[in-house]
């Protein structure tokens, strides 16, 4: 990988592992909707006019369907939720309650519910690497999770669910659209649904100053900027090496966790982290593909990495965003 590719990667992995510190630090001055509203109205106001300068707003409208659907599944749905859930539990423990995403992603691809390949099947590695990955979340929900805060694992487990699917829409339905275009529709539409619930739970006098920048560091930092870069990232390195960033985002969000907000860590947690990276692994790596195949990015393809796909040539990196199937993997944008 390239300096700017390491560059890049280090980046993404920090900024969507920062999301899980800010949503908890928001959550407790204001509202979940009202979160979800003022992040995605600030990142589509942000986004919008990149998005129309490029000419990546064009030729959606025929789409308004899956792209809806995208919207509700990948952003609206999701950031509603973990809201509600870090109103109960760590930042720590959400970011690593949502590194099992691979997994949901694995069993999506094995059951048929979305494109699989032929060396992608349930063998003995794959389901060794879901029953370990089961594990260390069984860890962490015993001996992290209180018996009050089993409802809040459920919005984590509806969380993870949601975004191994929402990349199967743009995988079978997006695909020949701009990808910076959808995302940045996606977050107005997102905005318009909860313009109403937002504004009738916004408190009744001003949040705090650290709840205001959380907000706005969440929306042009961890949205607008996080995807820009992303892009980048892919049209660097390739979608599956970018997808690798899946196992960064939950490392850094404990250890902000644990230094910022004094948030615990146990034995318990270490453990339950180690083995679901590792499950996540074993599940979801692929066989080495032969030199210059492409690989197809649906969801399940989380860990490729061993796959080596061709750099893109500086040439092609400005048209690489304008495919929705570059960012078509699980990855958890919290």
């Amino acid at each position: 990988m390239s300096r700017r590719g390491w560059v890049l990667f280090v980046a993404m992995g920090v900024i969507w592992g920062v999301p899980y510190l800010l949503i908890k630090v928001a959550v407790e001055e204001i509202s979940p909707s009202l979160l979800v509203l003022g992040r995605t109205a600030l990142g589509a106001a942000l986004l919008l006019p990149i998005a129309a300068a490029r000419g990546h707003l064009r030729g959606l409208w025929p789409a308004w369907l899956p792209l809806l659907a995208f919207a509700l599944i990948e952003i609206a749905g999701p950031w509603l939720l973990l809201g509600v859930a870090e109103q109960r539990l760590s930042s720590s423990l959400t970011g690593l309650l949502l590194a099992a995403v691979p997994l949901v992603a694995a069993v999506l691809a094995w059951s048929g519910a979305v494109p699989n390949r032929s060396d992608e099947t349930p063998d003995l590695r794959r389901v060794v690497g879901l029953l370990v990955g089961l594990a260390g979340v069984a860890a962490l929900v015993g001996f992290e999770v209180g018996s009050s805060d089993l409802g809040a694992v459920v919005a984590l487990g509806v969380v993870a669910v949601c975004y191994a699917v929402g990349p199967v829409i743009l995988a079978r339905w997006l695909s020949h659209l701009p990808g910076l275009g959808v995302i940045s529709v996606s977050l107005l539409v997102t905005a318009l649904i909860y313009l109403p619930i937002g504004v009738a739970t916004a408190p009744s006098a001003m949040p705090s100053a650290k709840v205001v920048w959380s907000v706005v560091a969440l929306a042009v930092v961890c949205t607008a900027l996080a995807f820009v870069v992303f892009f980048e990232l892919i049209a660097e390195v390739g979608p599956s090496r970018a997808t690798v960033i899946t196992y960064l985002n939950p490392a850094v969000a404990l250890l902000l966790g644990v230094l910022v907000l004094d948030e615990a860590f146990t034995v318990a947690t270490a453990v339950g982290f180690a083995l679901i990276l590792l499950g996540s692994v074993l599940a979801t790596r692929r066989s080495t593909a032969p030199a210059g195949t492409a690989e197809p990015a649906a969801a399940g393809a989380v860990a490729g990495a061993d796959a080596r796909p061709e750099p893109v040539p500086a040439a092609r990196r400005s048209a690489v965003d304008s495919d929705c199937e570059q960012v078509a993997a699980p990855v958890a944008e919290p």
